[in-house]
């Protein structure tokens, strides 16, 4: 059985996001707005120390104390913000643009 950053993993390039997410992930992150958001998304689950938990009808990706909400069917990127204070132990989201 494939862990849900295995899974997520394979479906990389199947990852999209509405027009309102685009802005609601941009504005949770402080990302230019130029950023490619779903490619930004897509480069913090590739990281080697990602983690990915699947919890209902969506996947949970945390890096660099981000936390990436995906649904788990559709692949859409449901939004993107720091982690402080959802996942225990999480500091403040790095990679924030400006």
């Amino acid at each position: 059985m494939k862990s849900g950053a295995e899974a997520l993993a394979e479906n990389l390039e199947r990852l999209h996001t509405t027009p309102l997410g685009i802005e609601r992930i941009r504005k949770n992150l402080s990302l230019k707005k130029e950023t490619d958001v779903v490619e930004w998304c897509r480069e913090k689950i590739r990281q080697k120390d990602t983690t990915v938990v699947r919890e209902g009808k969506n996947w949970y990706a945390v890096a660099d104390d981000c936390e990436i909400t995906v649904n788990a069917r559709s692949f859409t990127i449901i939004t993107a913000h720091s982690a402080k204070g959802r996942r225990a132990g999480l500091r403040r989201c790095a990679g924030g643009e400006g």
